[in-house]
């Protein structure tokens, strides 16, 4: 009889240590699993980290080389545009050539005003070529209006050349000089002297 008893308990033991074996290897086999996805997302999270900065840093340094090549560019339209500057008195040398682009400016000027008395600026110097009797008949003949032209050699001296037209005491103004149509000109072919420059950008669908 105590021999079963015996039997009986030691079986009850081995029973409950399968048992807690058993529940320890489960509990052991979830602990592994659960630190292993721990430890993957940690690393995940690095490597997400990782070409996170790795893009930053790639993305910083194409702007900063898109800025260089965009200053250097600008540099080189600067020095095209200061090249033609210093060409723009050359005309001047050539009185019935620059005479003529003074009266074409100045009537270009009045088609825009409009107004029936004007007083035109000029250097000192461009006072003796300019015919304002002449382009008063000439635009009489295109426009069909009359208009009185007074003359004033105001402008300075030092400028490149081109004339000012004023209207109503000064109120209204055009300026047409040398300079203020390089300005003007350069603004409007910047685009086309980029493109041929440096060539067109792909990734510019229209022009400035």
């Amino acid at each position: 009889m105590m021999a079963f008893i015996e039997q009986e308990a030691n079986e009850k033991v081995e029973e409950i240590d399968a048992k807690a074996e058993e529940e320890f290897n489960i509990e052991k086999g979830r602990l592994v699993a659960e630190q292993r996805l721990k430890i993957m997302d940690y690393y995940s999270k690095k490597e997400k980290q990782v070409e996170l900065q790795r893009k930053i840093q790639s993305s910083n340094m194409l702007n900063q080389a898109r800025l260089r090549v965009l200053r250097e560019g600008e540099q080189h339209i600067n020095n095209v545009l200061e090249e033609a500057r210093s060409h723009l008195a050359d005309i001047t040398h050539d009185p019935p050539r620059y005479q003529a682009l003074l009266h074409n400016l100045i009537l270009q000027s009045l088609m825009q005003l409009l107004e029936p008395r004007v007083s035109v600026h000029c250097r000192p110097q461009d006072a003796a070529l300019l015919n304002l009797d002449a382009v008063a008949q000439k635009f009489y003949s295109e426009t069909g209006r009359k208009v009185d032209l007074s003359l004033q050699p105001s402008l300075p001296s030092h400028i490149c050349g081109g004339i000012e037209l004023q209207a109503k005491n000064g109120r209204i103004r055009i300026s047409n000089t040398l300079e203020a149509r390089l300005e003007m000109i350069s603004l409007q072919l910047l685009p086309s002297i980029r493109t041929a420059l440096f060539g067109r950008n792909p990734n510019r669908k229209f022009d400035d």
